[in-house]
């Protein structure tokens, strides 16, 4: 009688698939429906001699595989780098979309797209959207900061062959949740069973696909401990050992913040020589000061160091022009700040890199010199931009140095890189997830 009742469940079934179901709060900003279109940006806008991109944003909707497989057949040039910033949505079309950006050996990141046409406040709203899906490349802007790649969303991103996390953006994941939907009024024990099934089913193809996805099982084992109802956040370090961002070095495009006191910043985290962990650094460049450029850095501590380090910076065009010092301890940070001279500025500006070395004492009386680049590709623009923040800027505001911290650095303390001297309000709901938040689950 069971098994009767079974196969009359599943003929009573309606057709449906396992979806990536974010609450109302958490699907502001997104459309209901994923987008897919060709963005062109300025000179370096998503990385050194790139300035076209493909965008994907919304919620991953039942048809949306179809759309994107129609979409990608369109554009021959397959080494035009994916970007993703979505709440999460239906898992099976997530999983189809993956491989087929397998096939096409995919480049993803996780970044916003704005559209320039459209205004602050309107990019899901329906003129915009029309400007997105009509055929051509839309004029835009892009960041990585506050972007997202959630639940379902995050299988998508590893279909990718080539796959990056900036420091300021979030690939969180979280287990599922089935609800399913029925005519007629089956047994309680049927759909009990039927549940279970469909359960363990979607269990295994979840663990099946991140293995073929070449991604360690141990990124599923961690799903299955996340409750539907929360988000977790994956940590450098878990995107480096489960291997979906291997880059030793990871940093963000240089950034103007438009504040009372305008500054330019690029937040960098970097694998420590020993295991996997990584240390998140910042560098800013703020309004001029007299003759002068304030420069700052800003590093977490290795606790296995003492004493003070010293960081020194050289702009690789000319190696006599070289910034820095002893970098004193603020808590579990350490920070340097002086001033360039205007030689300096147009050093770096004319640079590749800014080349970096850190001396730093050991508990043997021994020290250790760290060395590595940090890229300046955009900087300059981005200076242009600055000069004249700061020009139109109220002196009242301007002073000589960004305040000291009183708290946590924010990307210390929340998923969310911000700025380490100030505090910054919480992000909108809809903005952005909490490190622990209300999720999206399947269905």
């Amino acid at each position: 009688m069971l098994a009767r009742i079974f196969l009359l469940l599943v003929s009573l079934l309606l057709p449906g698939a396992s979806r990536a179901e974010a609450l109302p709060v958490e699907k502001a900003g997104f459309a209901s429906r994923l987008t897919i279109y060709l963005a062109k940006g300025p000179p370096d806008a998503c990385g050194p001699g790139c300035d076209r991109w493909i965008a994907i944003e919304g919620e991953i909707d039942r048809d949306a595989a179809p759309r994107i497989r129609r979409f990608l057949a369109g554009v021959k040039d397959s080494r035009r780098p994916i970007y993703l910033h979505s709440p999460g949505g239906n898992v099976e079309q997530s999983y189809v979309i993956a491989r087929l950006l397998r096939s096409r050996k995919a480049i993803a990141r996780v970044g916003r797209t704005t559209a320039t046409a459209c205004a602050a406040g309107t990019q899901v709203d329906a003129a915009c959207l029309k400007i997105k899906n009509a055929s051509g490349e839309v004029e835009a802007e892009l960041t990585t900061s506050r972007a997202m790649c959630n639940s379902a969303c995050g299988y998508l991103f590893l279909g990718a062959t080539s796959r990056e996390v900036a420091p300021d953006a979030a690939l969180a994941v979280h287990n599922s949740r089935l609800v399913l939907a029925f005519h007629g009024h089956p047994a309680p024990e049927a759909v009990a069973e039927y549940r279970r099934r469909r359960i363990l089913s979607a269990d295994r193809d979840r663990a099946a696909f991140i293995t073929a996805m070449g991604i360690s099982g141990e990124l599923d084992a961690l799903i299955r401990t996340v409750k539907f109802e929360s988000l977790h956040v994956l940590t450098r370090s878990e995107l480096y050992q489960f291997g979906i961002d291997t880059r030793p070095l990871v940093e963000t495009t240089w950034k103007l913040e438009k504040e009372a006191r305008p500054f330019v910043r690029k937040i960098a985290t970097m694998k420590k020589e020993n295991g996997s962990s990584f240390r998140t650094m910042e560098w800013r460049l703020s309004c001029e000061g007299g003759q002068r450029v304030p420069l700052t850095f800003f590093g977490e501590i290795d606790e296995t160091t003492t004493g003070k380090s010293t960081i020194l910076m050289t702009a690789d065009a000319d190696a006599d022009m070289t910034a820095g010092g002893p970098a004193p301890r603020l808590g579990k940070y350490e920070v340097w700040r002086g001033s360039i001279d205007a030689d300096m500025v147009k050093a770096i500006l004319a640079s590749r890199a800014l080349q970096i070395r850190e001396i730093t004492p050991m508990p043997d009386d021994k020290t250790n010199v760290t060395r590595f680049d940090i890229d300046l590709t955009g900087l300059a623009s981005v200076w242009t931009q600055l000069t004249a923040a700061c020009a139109s800027a109220t002196t009242s505001a301007r002073t000589p140095w960004p305040a000291m911290p009183r708290q946590a650095a924010p990307w210390q303390a929340s998923h969310w890189p911000g700025s380490p001297w100030t505090p910054l309000a919480p992000p909108s709901p809809g903005a952005a997830p909490s490190a622990v938040a209300p999720a999206q689950g399947a269905q």
